[in-house]
Formats: structure tokens, C-alpha cells, sequence
């Protein structure tokens, strides 16, 4: 093995089961980048030498750990430096009642540019709102009253279920059968990871690419 295919080997193994919804498997390598996302859905550059495209569910406590302890720094250090192109995709599971509703919420947000915002208030108060089904008052804490206004008309309108059930689809066409699933693409290459990984072997994988 080439030092390169040990250390893809080593990410694999070292890679947490934690999922939601069973595991998915590797899949295979695609010559093809990832389908543009809605812009209000996508962070940093377009041109980063990475894409990272997230496949998640608000309610899924593996997605929660994922993006409080690895996307958040990631988001930090590698897209605002431009080196990562990050791609939220919404995978509501059946098994979580109120994992749509959150999406909605989110898919809201992110028309007025408050995407991250809300996801982060969504993930760390996950365990308040999973229990009582009430999202909105989860996100009235971190949007002010004129934007809640703006969210609830959002959500009232009945036209988001459109761009989330768009990401399923795409979750189904790319073998993705559990959340959180992180599908990294460079140079024509994708590397697709099953569950949790810790920001500190996402950060050597990442550097090893940006190194080829």
C-alpha cells in the first residue's frame, strides 16, 4: 500500500458507527462534482479546492455531535479560508416526528441567511425541542421577531417541502442511507464518510488533500 491508501484506510477505520438509521457503507468513487446547491445553503467559496456536502438530520443526536464538535471548527478554519466549499443537505429520518418540521424551520432561515444560526441553536437545544415538538420557540431565541415573521409565512407557504424532499432524492441517488453522512469531493474524487469523525482526523484528512 502507498502511504497515501494507508492513510484513507486508517480515516475509514477510525470513523465512529454513530448513525442514525443504520450505516451506509462507502460506496464508490464518482468522477462527477456534487449538484449545485441553493445558494442560501452553501458556505465559503464555490472554488475551494474541497466541496463537503453534509447529509443530516436535525434530530439525530449522531448529526448533533457532528456538527457541534467537527463541522463548526471546520466551518472556522478550512471555509472561511477558503479551502473548503461546505454544502448543508437536509435527510429528515421517518424513525424522528419532528426532523421535518426542523428542516422547514432551517430551510426558512436560510432565505434570510441565517442557516448556520439556526442549525446551531437547533442542534444544541435538541434535546428541549425532540421532546416537545415546539421548534419555533428553539428558533425565536436566535432570530428576532420581524424575522420570525419572515420564517412562520416561510413555512405557512407550503413550498419548502420541495427543496428538502430535492436532497433526499440526491441522498438516494448518492446511496445514502444514513445521517449524518459527509460526501467529500477533490479533484474528481469522492470520499464518502458514515457517521461520526472527529475534527482532528477530518482536519489530517483534509490536509492530506490539500497537500496532492
Amino acid at each position: 500500500m502507498t502511504k497515501q491508501t494507508e492513510f484513507e484506510v486508517v480515516l475509514y477505520l477510525l470513523i465512529s458507527v454513530l448513525s442514525c438509521g443504520g450505516a451506509a457503507g462507502q460506496g464508490k468513487t464518482a468522477t462527477k462534482g456534487p449538484a449545485d446547491p441553493p445558494a442560501v445553503k452553501s458556505f465559503g467559496s464555490k472554488g475551494a479546492p474541497i466541496t463537503m456536502e453534509v447529509f443530516s438530520d436535525f434530530q439525530c443526536p449522531a448529526c448533533r455531535t457532528l456538527f457541534l464538535d467537527t463541522i463548526r471548527p471546520v466551518m472556522q478554519n478550512y471555509v472561511s479560508a477558503g479551502k473548503v466549499y461546505f454544502i448543508h443537505r437536509d435527510m429528515p429520518l421517518p424513525v424522528h416526528p419532528y426532523s421535518r418540521e426542523a428542516a422547514r424551520y432551517a430551510n426558512a432561515a436560510a432565505k434570510l441567511g441565517k442557516l448556520e444560526q439556526v442549525a446551531e441553536a437547533l442542534y444544541e437545544r435538541q434535546a428541549v425541542w425532540s421532546a416537545s415538538g415546539n421548534v419555533d420557540a428553539v428558533v425565536a431565541t436566535v432570530l428576532s421577531p420581524v424575522e420570525m415573521t419572515r420564517v412562520r409565512q416561510f413555512i405557512k407557504s407550503g413550498k419548502l417541502d420541495a427543496g428538502i424532499d430535492k436532497d433526499v432524492a440526491m441522498a438516494n441517488s448518492q446511496m445514502v442511507k444514513s445521517t449524518p453522512t459527509i460526501i467529500l469531493t477533490h479533484k474528481g474524487q469522492t470520499f464518502p464518510i458514515v457517521g461520526v469523525v472527529s475534527y482532528p482526523i477530518l482536519r489530517q484528512f483534509l490536509e492530506e488533500q490539500l497537500r496532492k
